[in-house]
């Protein structure tokens, strides 16, 4: 790797879709929305938006567009341990923030959530693991959640499996080869929807492998979309497609919803993709856009502890329609601004401060290798 060019190689950064931004905003929501009324509507077939745990797959066929349209082009002069520090710094401080407030909401949840039913060192061990983003399914009262004290973990866990194997094997394999990875994941996803009926598993310990074949398909499409240039120019816009993508979330239930989630997931939301990737913006806009995609990460991050909360005030006091539908907006809303906070006051300094450091060591890399 030539020095001279590392830090330029390294700290490049590419424009956005911003389209896509946007919509992974909406997916966002989408998720806040369904874990609120997946208390409230344990059978997801009566749930207004019980589809809403697809956005997760939407996440990771975004993620391999992404993916491949950042790195793909510089991987080989960058090197595997600067992609690594790369992806680290951008995930992982809201991994521990997200773990923090986690332990916190446990610790002190005035509605329940039974503290006591575990030992100080298991707590201790069960934070670790969640700070270093170890799967440790061992809370029975969380329906033995890979990460207990912050359920949205578990997507970044995978998350960080396909970083590692796209640096590793993906950034290098010919498209060919890709293509039928592709399909074989295809394969594996058909058999989990097809076995469990749906594509919510992934996130515990008996449904632990449902989140290999998840990620493995949708992130190989995602960046086989990319690859192949498969950019469908057209004028549907963020409007029209966060309405076609919110169809997905809201979709009824079925006799046929193995098939159905099937295709959204196989079919639909790599065309999404591929539509937002070769939509216009309408600059008025442009700065939702930019918000909804700076927030998405930290949301989805950071709002499951008020969810455990939810979830122990409403199984113990059960509130009417009204003031259920009072607390939910407002939950959601309060749960934006305090994301919001969370991105300003702790993610955006600490990326900042790491990614300086970063400069510094390839600035001094440089005047070594120059002189």
């Amino acid at each position: 790797m030539d020095k001279n060019t590392t830090a330029a190689t390294i700290l490049q950064t590419k424009q956005h879709f911003q389209i896509l931004d946007g919509l992974r905003g909406i997916a966002a929501l989408a998720v806040v929305v369904f874990h609120f009324m997946e208390w409230v509507y344990p059978d997801l077939s009566k749930n207004f938006i019980g589809h809403g745990f697809l956005a997760v797959d939407f996440f990771f066929c975004l993620s391999g567009f992404v993916i491949g349209y950042a790195y793909d082009d510089r991987m080989a002069k960058m090197g595997v341990l600067e992609f690594f520090k790369s992806r680290t710094i951008r995930l992982h401080p809201l991994v521990i923030a997200g773990s923090v407030l986690g332990l916190l909401a446990f610790l002190f949840d005035p509605f329940g959530g039974q503290p006591e039913l575990y030992s100080i060192g298991k707590v201790i061990l069960i934070f670790l693991c969640s700070l270093l983003l170890i799967p440790f399914p061992v809370m029975e009262d969380r329906g033995f959640n890979l990460f207990g004290l912050n359920a949205p973990s578990w997507s970044l866990f995978w998350e960080y499996i396909a970083n590692i194997v796209y640096a590793l094997v993906l950034c290098r394999l010919k498209r060919g080869y890709l293509v039928l990875l592709t399909i074989i994941s295809a394969a594996a996803i058909c058999w989990v929807c097809y076995r469990s009926g749906n594509l919510l598993g992934g996130w515990s310990g008996p449904t632990f492998w449902d989140g290999g074949a998840r990620i493995s398909y949708s992130f190989l499409a995602g960046l086989l979309i990319y690859r192949s240039n498969w950019i469908i120019k057209n004028r549907l816009g963020f409007v029209g497609l966060s309405i076609l993508l919110l169809l997905a979330f809201i979709m009824p239930f079925s006799a046929w919803n193995w098939l159905s989630e099937t295709l959204i997931v196989l079919v639909y939301f790599p065309l999404l993709v591929a539509l937002g990737a070769g939509s216009t913006l309408s600059p008025g806009l442009k700065k939702i856009c930019v918000f909804s995609g700076k927030i998405s990460y930290p949301l989805y991050m950071t709002h499951y502890a008020v969810l455990w909360m939810f979830g122990n005030y409403y199984t113990a006091h059960k509130p009417g329609n009204v003031e259920l539908a009072f607390i939910v907006i407002a939950g959601v809303i309060t749960l934006v601004g305090a994301a919001y906070l969370v991105m300003v006051l702790y993610d955006i300094p600490v990326r900042k401060y790491l990614n300086d450091k970063r400069k510094e060591r390839l600035a001094r890399q440089n005047a070594r290798g120059v002189s």
